[in-house]
């Protein structure tokens, strides 16, 4: 007597959409294949799977979807929409024999309606502003909502929902943590928004950007680690750099983002860094393989958590992998095929662990075909070549400003007229007490940008720390020339000032400053302090008084004070 297997026996029945088809669409098609996404139809239902039985075995056959650009074996990546052979098989049977159903089971859960949040109720709502409207027709646009979070205090980010306010239009997008206020100089009118495809943010060099805050239509929220969380304080921006097209009618959006807090602050420091050589992008018409490189060599041992490849429309293939001290490759990623339309932040399920001295090296391939040259840029037409990564320094502390120094470093050798990288590198060498490292690298910042007030204000500061005090002066006043507002440079000029004994002119800048910042009591204390040097009890004790009536808890205001009553 002849006995099958129950798997001899599956093998013989012709796959139905219960139970075989069902958990393919489910896993790898709903998130986008449902009511209110980017995908033209849904697939939750087997009325909707049967309508399009062909279409998806197409599809699926040739790789098309579900969309994942990453080719196998290069990078193991958490999340990958990527069918297995056996599964493409099980779709092109079930299409073929009439797409069956089968044995009808409950209803897979669908992933959440339009409108409702993935992660829960957010802690904090906040709302575009304004909305942008987007005209019927004509070229890829790129748009910044920016949105300012009311808060008291500090607060600690374990995940944002984005609600990208039109799925069908937003292709990407990118939220952005401004902590100085940079981008609403870039505005027209509070709350309007900006156009622009590649902003810089100012940052600090002490808090540089750690996480990937990416969606695209189907994405899901991605909640951080223990330990991964990230500081937003009163006062900064959080900046949605989104990219709309056109649909064929005028479309307004307003973009919405959810944002859950923890009270944990981060343990881990990651830092963003950028492979990318856009200064070599000039790609005549007709080139079939055109190419750009970059070379990184990480100065300690690292995790790579995440990594995220940009390139326009005339990219083709693009690779990135890790060679160790001792030879060996190790893949990060390669897409044999790219396609601007389905980029993506791809995590690790495990981190790629890496040894101090590995060279990191990314290659992006190009071919024209518009019958014109086309050069690196912000719009659409133009190109760039990016690969960005999230990288975790060893160690077990925050070793960011060390790691983001040889970024900068590696940066200002392909760009040496990069005045913003020669800045921010003098700062990061100023903090970590190469002070003579920290004036070579800011007056190169001064040579690339003479007629920016921060590069002469930051020389100031370095050339008084070792002591070059007339060089000092020298710096600031030039900055203030420039710009008249900067309270920062004439501050650093009145310490500068006072340590080369000139009271007088540090006593008429210092007045200036108070007069910015009124409301500050350490500022009354300082000026009643150089008064005292001067003999001028009575003005400083107008001065401390003052101060104490902005602060009474200012001890050193307090002792001042008594000291000037006991020479009275």
């Amino acid at each position: 007597m002849l006995i099958l297997s129950a798997l001899t026996l599956r093998s013989q029945t012709k796959p139905a959409y219960w139970p075989d088809v069902a958990p393919i669409l489910r896993n790898n098609c709903a998130a986008c294949h449902r009511p209110g996404e980017a995908a033209p139809f849904p697939l939750l239902t087997y009325a909707d799977a049967k309508k399009h039985a062909l279409q998806i075995a197409a599809v699926t056959k040739s790789r098309f979807m579900p969309p994942w650009l990453p080719e196998p074996g290069y990078g193991d990546f958490e999340g990958a929409h990527r069918l297995s052979d056996v599964q493409i098989q099980t779709i092109a049977e079930w299409a073929r024999s009439g797409a069956p159903e089968g044995d009808p089971s409950p209803a897979a859960e669908a992933p959440p309606a339009e409108g409702e949040w993935q992660l829960g109720k957010p802690d904090l709502i906040l709302r575009a502003p304004q909305p942008f409207s987007l005209p019927a027709d004509g070229p890829d646009v790129f748009w910044n909502f920016i949105f300012t979070p009311e808060l008291t205090t500090a607060r600690y980010v374990r995940a944002v929902e984005i609600h990208a306010g039109g799925k069908r239009l937003v292709h990407h997008a990118n939220l952005i943590v401004d902590r100085v206020g940079s981008a609403r100089k870039l505005e027209t009118k509070p709350g309007a928004g900006f156009p622009g495809m590649d902003f810089n943010i100012q940052y600090s060099v002490f808090d540089p950007p750690g996480h990937f805050l990416f969606w695209k239509p189907g994405s899901p929220p991605v909640e951080e680690p223990a330990g991964f969380s990230w500081r937003l304080q009163p006062g900064n921006d959080l900046v949605l750099n989104a990219h709309l097209r056109p649909s064929g009618k005028p479309e307004t959006i307003q973009p919405t983002i959810g944002v859950y807090f923890t009270d944990k602050p981060p343990t881990v420091f990651p830092l963003l860094i950028q492979l990318e050589h856009d200064g070599a992008i000039d790609i005549p018409a007709g080139a079939r393989d055109f190419v750009i490189s970059d070379d990184f060599r990480l100065p300690m041992d690292a995790g790579i958590l995440a990594i995220y490849p940009h390139a326009h429309y005339l990219g083709k293939v693009c690779e990135a992998w890790a060679t160790l001290p001792n030879g060996k490759r190790e893949w990060l990623i390669r897409i044999p095929a790219w396609d601007q339309n389905w980029q993506a932040v791809y995590r690790y399920r495990k981190p790629v662990s890496l040894p101090a001295g590995t060279l990191i090296s990314m290659r992006w391939r190009y071919a024209n075909t518009t019958g014109k040259r086309v050069r690196s840029g912000n719009n659409a037409t133009d190109e760039m070549g990016h690969v960005w990564l999230q990288v975790l320094p060893g160690g077990g502390s925050d070793r960011r400003r060390e790691l983001e120094q040889a970024v900068l470093e590696h940066r200002v050798q392909k760009y040496s007229e990069d005045y913003s990288s020669w800045l921010d590198l003098g700062e990061i060498k100023m903090s970590r007490l190469d002070l003579e490292g920290a004036v070579s690298s800011l007056e190169s910042a001064v040579h690339a940008g003479p007629k920016q007030s921060q590069g002469h204000n930051l020389l100031g500061a370095a050339f008084s720390r070792i002591g070059r005090e007339r060089e000092a002066i020298e710096q600031f006043e030039t900055a203030l020339r420039l710009d008249e507002g900067n309270v920062n440079a004439r501050y650093n000029l009145v310490f500068a000032l006072v340590k080369a004994g000139d009271l007088t002119a540090a006593q008429k800048n210092l007045a200036q400053v108070v007069t910015a910042y009124p409301k500050d009591a350490s500022l009354h204390n300082f000026w009643g302090e150089l008064l005292e040097q001067e003999g001028k009890h009575a003005e400083a004790a107008a001065q401390f008084d003052e101060a104490l009536h902005l602060d009474p808890s200012l001890a050193a205001a307090r002792e001042n004070r008594a000291k000037v009553r006991r020479a009275e």
